[in-house]
């Protein structure tokens, strides 16, 4: 049929981008230009990409082309999309996609022409926002159908890593209020039941999670609804747990995890030497209406993309360092914000560069988003992915001056322990820092005072009100770094070691 001149994109400027394959560059644009779709793909597929980010307000379908248009409801929510994206490929039926910003603003749609989409639209928005009622909207096969119960069966297939009745709570919260959770092992794989207080959160949840993998390329969640429409829980343990009855007696207390999965677990582990997958907080990122963070907690792989694998290239290279500054430890700390870093070399013959092994791909994605063309020590970084595998250390017995450090035991990472808060604190470098772990003697002028020996000025400082975090801030974002590499883990006496990270707040 033929479509609006507008978006006739052999003769809009989209086309002419193609050229660069998958360059995000073109002004944001709450109109997104999808490419390179699948030939079977649907317009739920499609719409599917942008929920997480916010409300999808239209689309139109290029069929014979392979592409689409995507609008979104701000120009924030796309720059969401798209910054999360570029960290992430997304993938449909196993195929990479391409998104980039339209010239267009939005989308003039002709709706007798659009009719499906506008009504497959329809039905997913009825269902994200919850209030309208599915039962009026007459949708086409690829649509959603009416919930029927409360209550989700969630089978997790692929169970690398184990699953936790937490992470489940975690996950499932996103999309509404979780009541109880039963979890259990039949026919040798974990599954649960899952209560919501409304169906249509059931709907969401299944429609947003089923096929989504919690931990990188593994854990795939396969969802269903129950045939129960109550779930009648005993205990609140590691096994089940009634969300509104915090009074349940724990019964005996079994351990969540079938053993024989803990124990080829352990033995998993301590093989490959391997940080379990980044996780728990697995959807979080989404809710944050912050480019950087939905992008950041993508890349702690904590949104296990469809066919985003955990692979990538672990080592950094950076340059431009200022070599009479720089030294392991300081790379360790401003790099350690992004991930958990292994090993640091400052090359020998090179000392303005160095080599940094990340845990994971998506900690080295995550810190080179970050911090390239930020200033340490007065000078411009560049921070690229390596084509090493690994960091070297110096064979035995040959003094290197120092300049490698491996940090793989060091108390100081931050991303270590599965389900740290941390994950969900992963921003750019911004003059804002956050402390915390301050003990009660230290007093705001204490701090400002320490602060401001780092060469920087103190321009704003405010207390939590526990008095045991707050908010500082500098006159420049370089100033920021340097105060945080100089005063993460600085000892503040009584056994207190400061913790600093980048916030996303102004004061």
């Amino acid at each position: 049929y033929n479509l609006p001149s507008f978006c006739q994109p052999t003769n809009g400027n989209d086309s002419k981008k193609f050229k660069g394959e998958d360059k995000m560059d073109g002004a944001p644009s709450r109109v997104l230009h999808i490419r390179k779709l699948p030939g079977e793909v649907t317009e739920t597929e499609v719409i599917a990409l942008g929920l997480p980010f916010g409300k999808v307000t239209n689309i139109l379908m290029l069929k014979g082309k392979n592409q689409a248009f995507l609008e979104l409801a701000t120009e924030e929510a796309a720059i969401t999309m798209v910054n999360y994206y570029s960290a992430v490929t997304p993938h449909l039926r196993n195929q990479p996609i391409y998104i980039q910003y339209s010239n267009h603003k939005e989308l003039k749609t002709d709706n007798t022409l659009n009719q499906r989409a506008q009504a497959v639209l329809q039905a997913v928005t009825a269902v994200q926002t919850a209030n309208t009622p599915l039962s009026g909207t007459t949708v086409s096969e690829s649509a959603v159908t009416p919930a029927q119960s409360p209550v989700l069966r969630i089978i997790i297939d692929n169970m690398y890593y184990p699953v936790t009745l937490d992470v489940l709570h975690q996950i499932f919260s996103k999309f509404g209020a979780v009541l109880k959770i039963i979890t259990f092992t039949k026919n040798n794989q974990f599954q649960a039941l899952l209560q919501y207080g409304d169906p249509v959160n059931a709907q969401q949840a299944k429609l947003a999670l089923d096929g989504q993998n919690i931990y990188n390329a593994c854990c795939t969640l396969r969802i269903d609804f129950s045939k129960l429409v109550n779930l009648n829980v005993k205990y609140n343990n590691d096994k089940s747990r009634d969300y509104t009855r915090p009074d349940l007696p724990s019964g005996d207390g079994q351990p969540a995890l079938d053993p024989a999965i803990a124990a080829a677990f352990a033995k998993e582990t301590s093989l490959l030497g391997l940080p379990v997958a980044a996780v728990p907080g697995a959807l979080s990122p989404l809710a944050i209406p912050n480019a950087a963070a939905a992008a950041a907690a993508a890349a702690a792989g904590r949104v296990g993309m469809p066919g985003v694998s955990a692979g990538g290239n672990t080592v950094l290279l950076v340059s431009n360092l200022n070599e009479e500054m720089v030294t392991p430890q300081s790379l360790f700390t401003l790099f350690g914000v992004y991930g958990d870093v292994q090993r640091v070399k400052i090359l020998y013959n090179k000392k303005d560069s160095a080599l940094i092994q990340m845990a994971d791909g998506n900690q080295s994605q995550l810190a080179m988003n970050h911090l390239n063309g930020q200033k340490m020590y007065g000078k411009i970084i560049r921070v690229t992915l390596s084509k090493h595998q690994t960091v070297q250390l110096p064979r035995e017995g040959l003094d290197d001056q120092g300049l490698t450090k491996d940090f793989g035991n060091s108390p100081l990472h931050r991303f270590k322990k599965p389900g740290s808060k941390n994950f969900q604190n992963i921003f750019p470098p911004s003059a804002t820092l956050h402390l915390s772990n301050i003990p009660p003697s230290v007093a705001e002028e204490d701090l400002r005072t320490l602060f401001a020996n780092t060469g920087g000025t103190v321009k704003a400082f405010k207390f939590f009100q526990d008095h045991k975090m707050a908010l500082l801030q500098m006159a420049t974002v370089e100033e920021a770094i340097q105060a945080l590499i100089d005063l993460h883990n600085y000892n503040l006496g009584e056994n207190h070691h400061l913790r600093v990270s980048f916030s996303k707040s102004t004061i």
